[in-house]
């Protein structure tokens, strides 16, 4: 009981100070535990749990958050599952959804919480990965006695938020482990691997919900492969991920509004009729290229006569 009393006095005491250590993100999460939530760091709890059917209701809302991320968790399973540790899929509200452990270890995580069903936010079990990531809509690792729990000091987590297609907070992938080789060195690995992971999965859900779409990769942002717009016949914006949100300054007014994807690029503009020109040596080239250069198929596929697209190909200089 001392190494548990002696937490929950570290605790108090940081989150009483005025001082850099006092204002990291850590201890800003254990004063929301205690100011917001009301919790005691000397408690002895687990998370909260959904009944079977609140449980159902939560996996059917999002079910197809599920069904795209499954593939990602079987693969990060893979990977990092015979080394002590545990895979948990939340909603935005914390809920554990999916979960992927070795049965060896399963006795001692479902002890711990770490089960489908099991909600893990702050209100519910102070700071922890999820929680926290949730709370603060970043990738958080928190290492031990950083959890505001005495009953939670043994484990360690790394989470990454997983956002919709849409940029909104969707839900959080997290790795848990209560390994005692377990160190910060190792933690940031596993954090790496998590928040690859999460931005596969946020691809999937993106191209899900603009299937048959267009995807056209936003070359300015920090991260090209996770800045994606959807773009329609038109050449419209139909939508874009978080990254590319914030690459190119757009919200759902701007792309509702009818945002050409050129525009939103920043790319050089031309004259109308300039490109009205354009457009139309585009498709000509493209049926060109469907028939593999035979003009009388590719002036039957453009619905005009062979000696009509001829004198377009002449104006065009297209040979």
């Amino acid at each position: 009981m001392g190494e548990l009393a002696a937490h929950a006095e570290h605790v108090y005491t940081c989150t009483q100070r005025d001082s850099a250590v006092a204002n990291s993100s850590i201890v800003a999460s254990w004063r929301r535990c205690i100011a917001m939530h009301r919790l005691a760091p000397e408690q002895m709890r687990a998370p909260l749990r959904l009944s079977e059917q609140e449980l159902k209701k939560a996996r059917e809302a999002s079910g197809k958050l599920i069904a795209d991320a499954s593939a990602e968790l079987d693969r990060l399973f893979a990977t990092v599952g015979k080394s002590g540790c545990c895979l948990i899929l939340t909603d935005h509200n914390g809920v554990a959804l999916e979960r992927r452990g070795v049965a060896g270890d399963d006795r001692h995580f479902h002890e711990l919480g770490l089960w489908t069903g099991s909600v893990w936010t702050e209100a519910s079990i102070g700071t922890n990965g999820i929680g926290t990531a949730i709370a603060d809509e970043r990738s958080v690792t928190i290492l031990r006695d950083q959890h505001f729990f005495s009953s939670n000091i043994n484990l360690s987590c790394t989470t990454a938020p997983i956002r919709d297609h849409r940029g909104q907070l969707a839900a959080a992938l997290d790795i848990s482990t209560c390994r005692d080789e377990v160190n910060e060195v190792t933690l940031g690995i596993l954090g790496q691997m998590v928040r690859d992971a999460a931005l596969r999965i946020e691809i999937n859900l993106f191209r899900s919900a603009f299937a048959g779409s267009r995807f056209v990769m936003v070359p300015a942002a920090s991260n090209p492969t996770a800045a994606l717009l959807a773009v329609d016949r038109h050449d419209l914006v139909l939508g874009a991920t978080r990254a590319a949100r914030l690459a190119l300054q757009l919200d759902d007014r701007r792309i509702s509004a009818g945002l050409p994807a050129a525009d939103a690029l920043q790319e050089q503009s031309i004259a109308a009729d300039e490109d009205l020109v354009e457009a139309e040596r585009a498709a000509l080239v493209r049926a060109l290229s469907r028939s593999s250069g035979n003009v009388s198929q590719a002036a039957v596929a453009l619905g005009m006569s062979r000696a009509t697209l001829h004198r377009k190909i002449k104006r065009l200089n297209l040979h």
